[in-house]
């Protein structure tokens, strides 16, 4: 994300970055991805590969906003070092030296690219807000696995960007985009790549068109009016993981009544 748009020729005036392992960044991988991928990550970042550039890219759809010169970007203190900017590593997004270092930076806007759950007093130091790429279309899908829930509740795939608030997704809207040809991809963490790229993408396009003030957010609506409640995902038990997957392959999409979820 910074890379992308500090080429894009937005100016950045901070970084602010978890140490490498942070407890909670893992512990919400392997909730997501299970112990094998877990550990994959882990040992990617405690030795990133050196060799070719495609083997240093996790998501090859990010490859292309990954270009330094002739190779890529490995790491943000890369991107920091060749865009100028501070990248200060804290142990919290939340804690006190964070938003110190934020206040001190005074920027317009936050871009948020995942970690915990931010409390008010971070949201209340851009002049702005906090921008956030949620995958899945708001309010319709709210919370963790939003791809997966996405194919199961026969919601179109898509991504939402949007301002934080201190609900969980319920900030003001600022882009809601569908994803196109959902059937092409050949797993969820094939389509959950794709989605994690189109959003790098559409964020600079909206920081753009905020700079030009050709854009405003919407408040969300509580709930859609086809929906009997408002909907909040959490960790999704492997048996639906299955289930979706299943749907983005056949182009199928299944109803879940009575399935387990967490």
């Amino acid at each position: 994300m910074a890379a992308h748009l500090a080429g894009k020729g937005h100016t950045l005036c901070g970084a602010i970055a978890l140490p490498t392992l942070d407890r909670g960044t893992l512990l919400r991988k392997l909730n997501q991805w299970g112990l094998r991928k877990a550990a994959t990550y882990a040992r990617s970042k405690l030795s990133p590969s050196r060799g070719d550039t495609q083997s240093q890219v996790n998501n090859s759809y990010l490859q292309s906003f990954l270009k330094n010169g002739h190779g890529i970007f490995r790491s943000m203190k890369e991107v920091a070092g060749v865009y100028k900017f501070p990248l200060v590593v804290c142990k919290a997004q939340n804690a006190p030296e964070s938003i110190a270092r934020l206040r001190e930076w005074s920027p317009d806007l936050v871009v948020f690219t995942g970690g915990n759950i931010l409390r008010q007093p971070l949201l209340d130091v851009p002049r702005l807000g906090v921008l956030n790429v949620h995958l899945g279309l708001l309010p319709e899908i709210r919370g963790m696995s939003s791809p997966e829930w996405s194919l199961l509740r026969n919601v179109p795939l898509g991504i939402t960007i949007h301002y934080m608030a201190c609900g969980i997704d319920t900030g003001p809207i600022l882009q809601r985009l569908e994803l196109a040809d959902a059937v092409r991809y050949e797993s969820l963490n094939d389509l959950r790549n794709r989605l994690v790229a189109f959003g790098v993408e559409k964020v600079a396009e909206v920081v753009s068109a905020l700079d030009r003030e050709s854009i405003s957010a919407t408040p969300q609506p509580d709930f859609k009016p086809d929906f009997k409640e408002d909907h909040q995902y959490f960790v999704m038990h492997e048996w639906l993981q299955a289930r979706a997957a299943e749907c983005l392959t056949s182009g199928r999409l299944a109803p879940t009544r009575g399935a387990p979820h967490g």
